[in-house]
């Protein structure tokens, strides 16, 4: 496969999309998303805000989030904050037309995987969302792999309700 999905991950027959939620105020932005991905395996999904992504969380496994800086109900920090308290949480990409390297310092400093400038480029959200959603496969495998904690020895996984299972 040529064009700008040729760097896409592999999916394996367990996993037939990529699942990314899009969080954004804009319009233009899910339109711009859906065109990008529209001959591609990947489900993109949208949210208006923060407590809408994060309903939609709660019902839905998704890989990667991309978000709007500034959202009428909050910002991205809001959402990574909610995020950590998934167990299986989906890593945050910030989309911001203001994308600098005082922006992406503070992105990567409190914990998301990282920024987006816009107006989006097709082979910059591919590439960027690309290497988050194996990124994200990477630490689901080891998380399924992670030892059961024994009784009175609950670890970080156990405490935050983390099983060995999907």
């Amino acid at each position: 496969m040529s064009g700008p999905f040729q760097n896409l991950p592999e999916i394996s027959p367990a996993d037939k999309t990529v699942a990314v939620l899009a969080v954004s105020p804009y319009e233009e932005d899910h339109a711009r998303l859906r065109m990008i991905f529209e001959h591609s395996n990947w489900r993109i999904s949208s949210a208006r805000g923060c407590h809408e992504a994060v309903r939609f969380l709660q019902t839905n496994r998704m890989a990667v989030l991309i978000c709007e800086c500034d959202l009428p109900d909050g910002s991205w920090r809001d959402l990574l904050e909610a995020l950590s308290l998934l167990p299986y949480p989906p890593l945050l990409v910030v989309a911001s037309q203001r994308a600098d390297d005082s922006l992406w310092a503070e992105v990567l400093n409190l914990g998301a995987y990282d920024v987006l400038s816009k107006p989006f480029d097709r082979a910059e959200v591919t590439r960027i969302i690309s290497l988050a959603w194996l990124h994200w496969k990477e630490q689901m495998a080891r998380i399924r792999h992670k030892p059961v904690a024994k009784a009175g020895a609950a670890g970080a996984g156990a405490s935050a309700g983390w099983s060995t299972h999907a």
